[in-house]
């Protein structure tokens, strides 16, 4: 790659201050008043909707307004909460389209808001109504999921790169939904009717011969299939505490008759299934809300491809069996939703006011926990919640089971973790690595930039800024940092944990209190899409916690033009303690990039990224640019440099590109940063990156 003297030159004023080895960040708080219980762990918590007569939230409910009645014998409710979440609406600049995703994530304030797992039933949706789910799906994320939100996507169909893990990134949520594709077989009535007439064809009927659903074997499969994934995730959602766990599921619904058990052999273990599935989603306090994505459905749609039924009314072939299903597979959808807490969203093209209604239930609620009397594990019991208020509708869970022994949940990520990385890691490291939120506590800003490598990976910088008042400082405390790259497959891709020994001298003690402590670690990983799991513990202060973070490692070599992510470093931050780069880091970057997007009015920033051309053997310019913009789209910055081909000298590689950035003329507020190149080879050579920061006072 190279580096040219300009840009030495430029970021010389730049170079911050190292400590010794090592690595860190954060702990567990959170924004909502969840119940706490410090003696005993298993109680049991149920999440309440309470509605007036028009359908409207009820919110001024106190603890002693309810009664919690577990088979039958009145609850002394230990903890209660009120919880009431607004539905924060993603920011974006006035002059573009779309927001800028954020290159930095932080947990400095705690989440707040909902969490979702939609779960796309491609085993239940014919192909040809994949759009509807998807139409449906999208409808939801595009329109209810506010910017405080989390949600994740799973398949049932198992398609890995379908999948989604916890993020409010829409783009990435969308693109996860349109992985849909529709695998449902044909309804039993239209395979038996096949059946029936292939029989006829080849003469092999003869009268009162049963007809049998040659598919019977595949159609239960898939349904356990389906119910298992509800069941799985909702025995991993059991974990998270305090707040509404919803599942949004886009079935058709279950298209196996579990009630004729002399036809179909799965039935009885079909019906097992779904009490497991139910049971668990009870046991783990987590509502599922069926959506079937036909809309108002015809009874009459499914037999339109048949041109004609038997004859012999005594098979059960015929559009009576037909509407038999549509309805059984409703009901299914049904059961799920009621039985957990949710409601089942069917016979309606219109999903507003639904979806609408779903994140009611999921802002505004009430948290009540008791201790249960001791009783064996698995059993299940009752729970009526009452509300001492005339006119008013309550929803909860209607029971809750006994919990089975189980291995803790801290010993997940050790589990998965590289061996050497999983020695170091403290329990602490451990849940927060499992959490599917972020974790606050001890606060932290995180970034990642990827920048190219040795084919076929990438070198992917990683900056960690913590936040130095959340730090305990005393000498020979640890401050532990672990990190992964899981893939779009669940696999541990990369990752490390370190330490560092907080020896200090007096005046570092005192920068890093006012500044907080930098550490930049580097990971190689090959193109694809990454969740980074950053999870920190302070040995001294008992702090920790996590940040999750999307990263889209690209592939350089693949367009003519392509650039690497954007290392922000600023004179002000430039100060801040740090770990000590390690000689490839060195190499990579000309200075230790800042995860500081606010920035006082007398700071200057200095950005660098590398452009990689593709395309040396033609002798051509390209044309780098910085921009800055107002939210208005005023350009209040702009630098330009041309550069040529011949300084690659033959081979692919990258334009190293900085320019110092004075924001001393900005007024405080927000701005855009917009890194683009352009090859003057011609079309299709042009990229671009961009960044939000905020100008704050002088400091």
């Amino acid at each position: 790659m190279n580096r040219t003297v300009r840009v030495a030159a430029v970021l010389v004023a730049f170079a911050g201050a190292a400590l010794g080895a090592g690595q860190a960040p954060a702990q567990d708080s959170s924004a909502l008043d969840t119940p706490t219980f410090k003696v005993r762990v298993d109680y049991v918590e149920v999440d309440v909707v309470v509605t007036d007569r028009n359908g409207n939230l009820v919110r001024d409910l106190k603890k002693d307004d309810f009664q919690v009645f577990e088979d039958g014998k009145p609850q002394t409710v230990t903890a209660f909460s009120t919880v009431d979440i607004p539905v924060e609406r993603f920011q974006r600049p006035l002059f573009a389209a779309q927001p800028i995703e954020p290159d930095v994530r932080s947990n400095e304030r705690p989440f707040d808001g909902r969490m979702y797992v939609a779960v796309i039933d491609d085993l239940h949706t014919n192909a040809l109504r994949t759009s509807r789910v998807r139409s449906a799906a999208r409808k939801f994320i595009t329109e209810n999921l506010g910017a405080n939100d989390l949600m994740a996507i799973v398949h049932t169909a198992g398609a890995s790169d379908g999948s989604q893990d916890f993020t409010n990134n829409k783009r990435l949520l969308l693109a996860a939904i349109d992985r849909t594709l529709g695998r449902k077989l044909d309804s039993p009535t239209l395979s038996r009717t096949q059946e029936y007439n292939n029989q006829q064809a080849l003469g092999a009927r003869s009268a009162g011969d049963p007809v049998n659903d040659p598919e019977e074997a595949e159609r239960a499969y898939n349904a356990r299939r389906s119910l298992d994934s509800l069941r799985e995730i909702a025995q991993w959602f059991a974990d998270v505490h305090g707040r509404r766990k919803t599942i949004l599921f886009f079935s058709e619904g279950i298209d196996y008759d579990i009630n004729d058990v002399f036809s179909n052999r799965s039935a009885t273990l079909l019906v097992d299934t779904t009490r497991e599935t139910v049971a668990a989603a009870i046991r783990g306090n987590v509502s599922i809300y069926g959506i079937d994505p036909r809309g108002l459905t015809q009874l009459e749609d499914e037999s339109i491809t048949v041109s004609s039924f038997p004859d012999d009314t005594s098979l059960g072939i015929g559009q009576q069996s037909m509407n038999h299903e549509i309805l059984m597979s409703q009901a299914s959808l049904h059961e799920l939703s009621d039985e957990t807490g949710g409601f089942a969203v069917i016979n309606r093209n219109d999903f507003s006011t639904a979806f609408d209604r779903i994140v009611r239930d999921n802002s505004t609620y009430y948290v009540l926990a008791y201790y249960p009397a001791a009783d064996k594990p698995g059993k299940l019991h009752k729970i009526d919640v009452r509300v001492n208020r005339p006119g008013v509708s309550v929803r909860a869970r209607k029971a809750y089971m006994t919990p089975k022994s189980a291995a803790p949940a801290s010993e997940k990520s050790a589990k998965n973790a590289p061996s050497e990385a999983r020695k170091m890691m403290t329990t602490e490291i451990r849940e927060a690595l499992d959490s599917p939120m972020p974790v606050s506590g001890l606060g932290m800003r995180v970034f990642a930039a990827p920048f190219k490598g040795t084919k076929p990976n990438a070198d992917v910088v990683l900056g960690v800024d913590l936040t130095g008042r959340d730090l305990r400082l005393n000498t020979n405390d640890k401050v532990t940092l672990s990190y992964m790259a899981i893939d779009a497959q669940g696999k541990i891709r990369g990752g490390n944990t370190n330490a560092v020994t907080m020896t200090l001298k007096p005046e570092t003690r005192t920068r890093i209190e006012q500044q907080g402590f930098r550490i930049v670690s580097r990971l190689e990983l090959p193109p694809g899409r990454y969740q980074l799991r950053v999870a920190a513990h302070d040995g001294g202060g008992g702090r920790f916690g996590s940040v999750l973070y999307d990263l889209e490692v690209p592939d350089f070599t693949k367009l003519p033009l392509a650039m690497s992510g954007v290392a922000l470093a600023s004179a002000w931050s430039a100060g801040m303690p740090m770990t000590p780069l390690d000689a490839q880091t060195k190499a990579l970057l000309p200075v230790p990039p800042s995860a500081a997007r606010v920035f006082p009015q007398n700071d200057e920033l200095a950005p660098f990224v590398e452009v990689y051309d593709n395309e040396p053997s033609k002798p051509h310019k390209v044309d780098i640019t910085a921009t800055v913009t107002t939210d208005e789209g005023k350009v209040l910055f702009k630098n330009d440099e041309v550069r040529d081909s011949t300084e690659l000298q033959g081979k692919r590689g990258g334009y190293g590109y900085t320019t110092r950035i004075p924001l001393g003329d900005l007024a405080p507020g927000r701005y855009v940063l917009t890194v683009s190149a352009r090859s003057r080879l011609g079309e299709g050579s042009t990229v671009e990156r961009q960044l939000q920061f905020t100008v704050g006072a002088r400091q």
